[in-house]
C-alpha cells in the first residue's frame, strides 16, 4: 500500500517532450480492469518507471492531465464491448514530460469469452498532425468538462464528428494517412484507393506492423 500512495504522488508536470526513439513500438499487458502485467523495454524506457514500479499499477499512472476524460471513456466503451480502439493519447512520464502515442489493441478472452486481458500497443504521432488538430480538439473539450462535464463534452465530439462525417477512429486515420501521405513515406497509395474499408484495415496493419 506504501509502495502504491507513493506512484501515485502528482507528478509535477513539465511541457517538454520525453526524448525517444519514435520508430520503436511501446507495449504492455493489462488485466481486463486496466491493471499493468507487463510493460516491455520501450515502455519502461520512455515512461521512466522501472518494472516494480509498473506491475499491479492502474495503467492510468501515466494519464497526462491535458487528455480529456471522454476520450477514455470512449475507448473503455469500445474496449468492453470486445472491439480495438485507435485513440491519440498524450501520456505522462515520471519525469512530468509528455509523449504522444496512437493506440492499437489485442482482446484476450476465456473459454467462455469473457475478456481476461488487454494487448496494447503504441506508436509515435507525427507532431504536425498533434499541434494542428489534435491537441486544439483537445483543449476545447477539456474547457467544456471543467465547464459542463463529460456529458457535454461527448455531445461537442460527437457533433464535432458528426459535421466531418467520420467517426472519431475514421478521423485520427484521415489525419495520419494525409500527414504520410504527404511526407511520402508510404509507397503504394494508388493501389490503396481500391475499397475504403480494405484502405482502413491496410492503413492500420501497416501501422502497427500487423
Amino acid at each position: 500500500m506504501n509502495q502504491e500512495n507513493q506512484l501515485r504522488t502528482p507528478v509535477t508536470v513539465i511541457d517538454k517532450e520525453v526524448t525517444w526513439d519514435k520508430t520503436q513500438v511501446i507495449m504492455s499487458k493489462t488485466n481486463a480492469f486496466g491493471i499493468i502485467e507487463y510493460a516491455n523495454e520501450v515502455f519502461v524506457d520512455v515512461c521512466g518507471y522501472e518494472d516494480y514500479e509498473l506491475m499491479g499499477q492502474p495503467h492510468n499512472i501515466i494519464r497526462h492531465p491535458d487528455m480529456p476524460k471522454v476520450i477514455f471513456k470512449v475507448l473503455w466503451e469500445n474496449l468492453k464491448n470486445g472491439k480495438n480502439f485507435h485513440a491519440i493519447v498524450k501520456n505522462l512520464a515520471k519525469s512530468g514530460r509528455y509523449y504522444w502515442v496512437i493506440t492499437d489493441f489485442d482482446i484476450a478472452r476465456d473459454e467462455n469469452g469473457v475478456i481476461v486481458n488487454y494487448f496494447g500497443r503504441r506508436q509515435s504521432v507525427p507532431q504536425e498532425v498533434v499541434a494542428m488538430h489534435i491537441e486544439p480538439l483537445y483543449k476545447k473539450l477539456l474547457q467544456i468538462e471543467a465547464a459542463s462535464g463529460v456529458e457535454f463534452s461527448e455531445k461537442y465530439l460527437v457533433g464535432f464528428l458528426e459535421e466531418k462525417k467520420k467517426s472519431y477512429v475514421e478521423y485520427i486515420k484521415e489525419l495520419i494517412y494525409d500527414h504520410e501521405k504527404n511526407q511520402a513515406k508510404f509507397a503504394h497509395y494508388e493501389e490503396e484507393q481500391d475499397g475504403e474499408e480494405e484502405e482502413h484495415r491496410g492503413f492500420f496493419g501497416r501501422l502497427f506492423n500487423r
